[in-house]
C-alpha cells in the first residue's frame, strides 16, 4: 500500500480497468479512472501543475489570491491544492453547476461566485470574462486560466501520457478524449506523437458544443446548450490541439446519462456525466472498428457529484431524460405518483417540524397530509410560517391544527387551463384516478411537463 506525507502526494498514478459487460464490438476498451484522484476528477492533475508552475516563476505568493473560471472540476482541484497550500481561491461558476460540487468547493474553502451559463464569451457575465475581471480588480492575485495555461496540458504530457502507455504495455490503438479546457488532449497527443505517432485520437463532444464541428468543417457553427457538466465549448480554446484528432462524436445529454447510469450498473463506476459522453463515443468506436483495436477512455470524475441529477430518476423525468407512460391526460403532469411510492406525506397527528424538516429534505413547498390512504389536508410553506410566527413553540404543534381542510380535487379528464387557474389560486390540485389518490399536481410540476412539451417540439423539428 502506498504511503504519501501529504495528500497532494496522492494525485496521479490512476488504476485502469478493461470494460468486460458492456458491448464493445470485437474491440478491446479501457477506462482509466481518474476518478481515484484524491479530489475525486483529473483536474487534480492540472491543478497541482498550474500552481506549481505559478511558484516557481514566482506569480505567487504565501497570501495570494488565486481566481479561476470553471465549471466544475477544475476549481475542486484548485480548492484542494489552494487549501493544502494556503492560497485564497475565488471561483466563477457557471449556474448549472451540481449542488455537491458547490458544496464541495464551500467546504474546501473557496470563494463563490455564480453567473449565468446561457451567455457567451464576451458578454459581461461569461463566466471567463467575469474570473478576468475579478482577477484584475483583486489586490495580490493570479487569474489561473485553465484554457490558456501551458502547464494544463503540461501535466497530461509528464503524466497522464506515460502511465496509459505503461499500463496498456504499450499497445494503444485509439484514445477517446472530451475537450473543456483541452489540456488532457493536447497533453496526450503530444506525449502520445512521440511514442506512438499510429494512436489515433477521438472526439467526445456534446450536442450543442461547436468542436465537434470544428474538427470536420474547421469552421466554428452556433452553440447550443448542454447538461453536461465540464467538457464541450462554444469557442476553441488558446491551448488546446486538435491537430491529432481524426474523429469526432456528437453525443446528447440522454446518451450521456444512460451511459453513466449504465456503467455503474454493468462494470461498478460511479462515474460523471462527462465521462458517460466520453464512454459513449468509445463504444460508437469500439463497436464500428474492424480490425479490433485497444481503446482507452477516461472516467474524468466521481459520479457521487450528480446523485441529485443524473442519478436521480425523478430529475431525469423532471427533465426528459427518463421516458414515462404517456396517458394523454393530467396523469402526464404528476411528478411523483402515489403507487411508485414517491410521495413525500404527513399524517395529522405529525408535528410541524417533521412537516418542516421533510419539505426541506425534498425541496417540496407544500405536503399533502394523508391518513387511511386518502389525503385530508394539505400544509404548505405559508402555514408553518404563520403558527411559528406566533409562537416558536408552535414548531411541535400537531399538523391537524394548521393544514387547509379545503381541497381541490381534479379527475385526469380536466383540461390543463382548468388546472393552470387553481395553481394561479395559489392551491395544488389533487388528481384522483380510479377513485384513489394518484398524485399532487403543484406549480413545478406544471412548469416541467410545457418544459418538456417545448423540448419534445424542438426535438421533432429538428427531426429528433
Amino acid at each position: 500500500m502506498q504511503k504519501a506525507n501529504t495528500v497532494l502526494d496522492l494525485i496521479g498514478n490512476t488504476p485502469l480497468l478493461r470494460v468486460r459487460n458492456l458491448n464493445t464490438g470485437i474491440s478491446e476498451l479501457f477506462l482509466k479512472l481518474e476518478n481515484q484522484n484524491p479530489g475525486g476528477s483529473i483536474k487534480d492533475r492540472i491543478a497541482l501543475s498550474m500552481i506549481a508552475a505559478a511558484e516557481r516563476e514566482g506569480s505567487i505568493r504565501q497570501g495570494s489570491t488565486l481566481v479561476e473560471a470553471t465549471a466544475g472540476n477544475t476549481g475542486l482541484g484548485l480548492a484542494l491544492v489552494a487549501a493544502q497550500k494556503g492560497y485564497k481561491l475565488i471561483l466563477v461558476i457557471p449556474d448549472k453547476m451540481s449542488q455537491e460540487k458547490v458544496s464541495h468547493l464551500r467546504a474546501l474553502g473557496a470563494q463563490i461566485v455564480v453567473t449565468r451559463s446561457d451567455v457567451e464569451k464576451g458578454h459581461p457575465e461569461y463566466y471567463q470574462d467575469m474570473a478576468e475581471r475579478i482577477a484584475r480588480e483583486t489586490p495580490d492575485s493570479f487569474y489561473i486560466n485553465q484554457f490558456a495555461n501551458p502547464a494544463n496540458p503540461a501535466a497530461h504530457e509528464r503524466t497522464t501520457g506515460p502511465e496509459i502507455w505503461e499500463q496498456m504495455e504499450h499497445r494503444v490503438d485509439a484514445i477517446v478524449c472530451g475537450v473543456g479546457s483541452g489540456g488532457t488532449i493536447t497533453g496526450l497527443s503530444r506525449y502520445f506523437a512521440r511514442v506512438s505517432p499510429n494512436t489515433e485520437f477521438v472526439l467526445a463532444d456534446p450536442v450543442g458544443s461547436v468542436l465537434a464541428g470544428y474538427i470536420q468543417t474547421k469552421t466554428l457553427g452556433k452553440a447550443g446548450s448542454w447538461f453536461v457538466e465540464g467538457i464541450g465549448e462554444d469557442f476553441v480554446p488558446p491551448i488546446v490541439d486538435l491537430s491529432r484528432v481524426t474523429r469526432a462524436f456528437t453525443i446528447d445529454d440522454a446518451e450521456s446519462f444512460d451511459t453513466a447510469r449504465e456503467l455503474l450498473r454493468s462494470e461498478g463506476v460511479l462515474a460523471g456525466s462527462s465521462s458517460g459522453t466520453l464512454l459513449a463515443a468509445a463504444l460508437r468506436y469500439c463497436r464500428t472498428s474492424c480490425p479490433p483495436k485497444r481503446v482507452v477512455t477516461i472516467v474524468a470524475d466521481s459520479g457521487n457529484k450528480y446523485l441529485s441529477k443524473m442519478f436521480n430518476d425523478f430529475w431525469m423525468a423532471d427533465h426528459g431524460f427518463l421516458r414515462k407512460t404517456a396517458f394523454g391526460d393530467l396523469r402526464d403532469l404528476v411528478g411523483r405518483p402515489v403507487h411508485e411510492g414517491s410521495v413525500s406525506s404527513v399524517k395529522p397527528g405529525d408535528v410541524l417540524m417533521t412537516a418542516f424538516m421533510r419539505m426541506r429534505m425534498y425541496e417540496y413547498a407544500q405536503l399533502p397530509v394523508m391518513e387511511g390512504g386518502r389525503v385530508v389536508g394539505i400544509l404548505d410553506e405559508s402555514d408553518i410560517l404563520m403558527a411559528v410566527h406566533k409562537g416558536i413553540s408552535n414548531y411541535h404543534k400537531p399538523v391537524r391544527e394548521y393544514m387547509t381542510h379545503n381541497l381541490v380535487t381534479v379527475q385526469p379528464s380536466a383540461s390543463l387551463e382548468e388546472m393552470t387557474s387553481i395553481l394561479g389560486n395559489g392551491m395544488a390540485g389533487l388528481l384522483y384516478y380510479e377513485g384513489k389518490f394518484y398524485g399532487l399536481i403543484t406549480r413545478v410540476d406544471l412548469l416541467n411537463h410545457l418544459r418538456r412539451k417545448l423540448l419534445e417540439d424542438k426535438g421533432k423539428a429538428n427531426g429528433l
